[in-house]
């Protein structure tokens, strides 16, 4: 594995975000943080530089990006909440620069509610589809949406989807499928593991993976 290309890196001070820095600098990977706060990053480290700002700002996110060479986003609406358009407003401006920069690589975390013509939803994912769909109907459409700009992009994107977070370093079998959801829930360490991962492979490029642990 190459640990010496600088990833840029997008929520990462969020619920999965702070484990997947983690991970990355524990593996020696250069990165640069877009943060709305630099404060809430407390942990010093020569291989961290900070990007202040917001998503919602294109040359803040071109800035970002610039002098990279992949895109990891587990970007969530934030506290305080974000406007439910945030996650297509991020992906349009993130797919904008990385064509203006020259990155290919970009990687995304969504919720189990994103449908893609390919999926075979079964039990629990259709429920939880539906239960997103009925309950946030807003922030679950501009996640479809996201995932249409990324179907009609020419970059090497993935869409990880994802089904309740817990947030814990503890690691344990994975499970994939790019039909449907296999697992309850997902350990915050077997999340970014995986991201990692992924930047280095071509299984996934242009997929939308479900993971989860059993």
């Amino acid at each position: 594995m190459n640990t010496k290309i600088k990833i840029a890196v997008i929520g990462g001070t969020g619920k999965s975000g702070q484990y997947l820095v983690q991970a990355l600098l524990a593996q020696g990977f250069p990165i640069k943080m877009l943060l709305r706060d630099p404060s809430k990053f407390q942990t010093p480290n020569s291989l961290v530089e900070f990007v202040p700002g917001n998503v919602t700002d294109y040359n803040t996110v071109h800035k970002l990006i610039h002098g990279c060479k992949a895109v990891i986003s587990t970007l969530g609406m934030g506290i305080p909440a974000s406007d439910p358009d945030i996650f297509s407003l991020s992906t349009t401006h993130v797919l904008r620069a990385m064509q203006a920069v020259g990155v290919q690589r970009y990687l995304v975390t969504t919720g189990l509610n994103v449908d893609t013509p390919f999926d075979h939803k079964t039990g629990k994912t259709v429920l939880a589809t539906d239960w997103m769909k009925n309950t946030y109907p807003v922030s679950t459409a501009n996640k479809q949406l996201e995932y249409e700009l990324l179907a009609n992009s020419p970059v090497n994107w993935t869409l990880v989807r994802l089904p309740m977070i817990r947030q814990t370093d503890e690691r344990s079998q994975l499970v994939v499928s790019v039909t449907d959801c296999l697992g309850d829930s997902i350990n915050a360490g077997s999340l970014a593991d995986f991201l990692i991962e992924q930047l280095f492979s071509a299984e996934y490029v242009k997929k939308c993976p479900f993971i989860a642990n059993v």
